[in-house]
């Protein structure tokens, strides 16, 4: 192939891919072709092609610009292909979350669609991790400013967020089919602390563009955390611990009214991204009197029936749920281009390749013109399902 045509058909199949990128409503499988056919045709300016597996002389012959998800339309620019394949990779992750965002805010999704966005996430997680551990240490130049999406704290949280939301769906299901209150109870503790260590990620981002992200992060951790003690409180009530389920369910409420704080300085919290209204949602709404009720119905069994005194010291939850863990789906690097032989390789002359672009001549930090993305539809209908699970 010319080399003419060749930088000529890795130009469409980046744009081709961005172009795709905009929809959240579009096929996975067809951003899947999309990202495989762009990774193929720059692998060879990352790797070189002449089977020694060495960086490519043609790494640091085109100049990438993108910008930022928490920074606005400032960007960064490298002349680094790597540089360029991490961001592409990133962005697709994050078409998986907003996908499944997407396909979760239906009026009424099916069970296909309830594990289409379990997968999506887990796909989102793994694209996260892949930067993190394989791609990121190998990068020449390492970003200065905080909060950068090449920033590793900015990585775990989208992975632990993503990971959450996953087992969220399982939550919402295994409460649809009435499972065993301790599952529940379990799965929700460890749905919590994921969000808690997206928060803390975040915490050591050390930038304030992440506070109104945090908010939000913290909200979900408080929610789940309020579950997961209810149901434990409900698990200690068919055991006949009255006295431990009461402390568990007072537990719970004031991981409620904590949640019912946070969500209002969420609301007014400076920082990056759109304001979501999860204290709107029926999964968070129905909570409340929940256990309130059942607080109301040990506190009445236990005056006359149990007569067992509160323990001043709340039951500890259950560490490690044994069903229902979502794990990020591995990320394999798609192959080389067929168009990459060694032939291919050698006719790229170094000698000819033009210099590195000078960053202040070539607008270092200029604003990137905002992709113009495709709303996802939230549905206003309430959810018919008992867990009233929605994902935002």
């Amino acid at each position: 192939m010319p080399v003419c045509l060749y930088f000529s058909e890795l130009r469409q199949a980046r744009n081709q891919l961005i172009e795709l990128l905009s929809n959240p409503g579009n096929q996975t499988t067809v951003v899947t072709s999309a990202l495989d056919a762009y990774l193929g045709l720059l692998f060879g300016f990352v790797i070189s092609a002449d089977e020694n597996g060495k960086d490519s002389k043609l790494r640091h012959a085109v100049q990438f610009r993108w910008s930022n998800t928490l920074l606005g339309n400032a960007s960064l620019t490298q002349c680094d292909a790597l540089y360029d394949q991490i961001c592409v990779i990133f962005n697709v992750g994050l078409w998986f979350s907003k996908h499944a965002a997407a396909v979760a805010g239906k009026d009424e999704p099916k069970m296909e669609e309830a594990l289409e966005v379990h997968k999506c996430l887990r796909i989102a997680a793994g694209m996260f991790m892949y930067i993190k551990k394989n791609l990121l240490g190998r990068l020449k130049e390492q970003p200065q400013q905080k909060a950068t999406d090449l920033d590793s704290n900015i990585l775990v949280a989208y992975q632990q967020q993503c990971l959450a939301e996953a087992q969220e769906v399982t939550i919402a299901r295994a409460i649809e089919l009435k499972h065993n209150s301790s599952i529940v109870s379990a799965l929700a503790h460890e749905t919590a602390k994921l969000y808690t260590e997206a928060d803390a990620a975040l915490t050591a981002a050390g930038d304030r563009v992440c506070l109104k992200w945090q908010k939000y992060l913290q909200f979900k951790s408080e929610i789940y955390y309020a579950y997961a003690y209810s149901y434990h409180g409900d698990s200690l009530l068919a055991q006949d611990k009255c006295g431990d389920a009461i402390k568990c369910l007072k537990e719970s409420q004031a991981h409620y009214e904590k949640a019912t704080q946070i969500i209002k300085e969420y609301s007014s919290a400076k920082g990056a991204g759109k304001t979501a209204k999860p204290q709107e949602h029926l999964f968070f709404r129905r909570l409340g009197p929940i256990v309130q009720r059942t607080l109301d119905k040990c506190v009445h069994e236990n005056g006359i029936i149990y007569h067992q005194k509160i323990p001043p010291v709340t039951p500890e939850l259950e560490q490690g749920a044994a069903y229902g863990i979502a794990s990020p789906e591995e990320f394999q690097m798609p192959s080389s281009n067929s168009a990459w032989t060694v032939d291919t390789y050698k006719a790229f002359d170094e000698k000819k390749l033009p210099q590195k672009p000078d960053k202040a001549a070539a607008g270092e930090n200029a604003e990137v013109p905002p992709v113009k993305e495709k709303e996802i539809p939230n549905s206003s209908k309430q959810p018919a399902t008992s867990s009233g699970c929605v994902i935002s």
